[in-house]
């Protein structure tokens, strides 16, 4: 196998990708798998995520979902950035529950593509749906310092 193989290729991507991003590293965000269009990430609740009703902020599961995003949309090897999301959170996360970010390619074409990322907790409970709507810039993932 090359690395102009689609496996290798997002592996890479993922790889280079997570060298530099800095914020997921610090939430304890791990890369659990990558494929071409795909990525899982998961990432622990810890007690500097919760608010004041006792569950995690919503900021933090959107950023996990934010990343599966980045993730899966940038396997390509083309440096692609967010146009757009949204987020609906269906039930809460709490303190040590290990949250998984499972992101999925609907549709890409030309510049664009949508990603659908769903957040599960430990039990398999749906936490958050997210969708992302992802814009192609210059450059590539693998080979670039600044993708923008």
């Amino acid at each position: 196998m090359t690395d102009t193989d689609p496996q290798i290729l997002a592996e890479q991507c993922a790889e280079h990708m997570f060298a530099r991003d800095r914020a997921s590293q610090k939430l304890g965000m791990k890369i659990e798998s990558v494929a071409p269009g795909k990525a899982v990430l998961t990432m622990t609740v810890t007690g500097d995520m919760v608010q004041g009703h006792g569950s995690c902020h919503g900021g933090y599961l959107f950023t996990l979902a934010d990343s599966a995003f980045a993730f899966a949309c940038n396997t390509y090897d083309r440096a692609t950035v967010a146009s757009g999301c949204s987020i609906d959170f269906m039930s809460g996360a709490k303190e040590g529950d290990r949250l998984t970010a499972t992101a999925e390619e609907r549709s890409r074409g030309g510049r664009t593509g949508v990603y659908d990322i769903t957040l599960t907790n430990q039990d398999g409970r749906t936490v958050a749906l997210f969708r992302g709507r992802s814009y192609e810039v210059r450059g590539t993932v693998r080979h670039s310092e600044n993708a923008s």
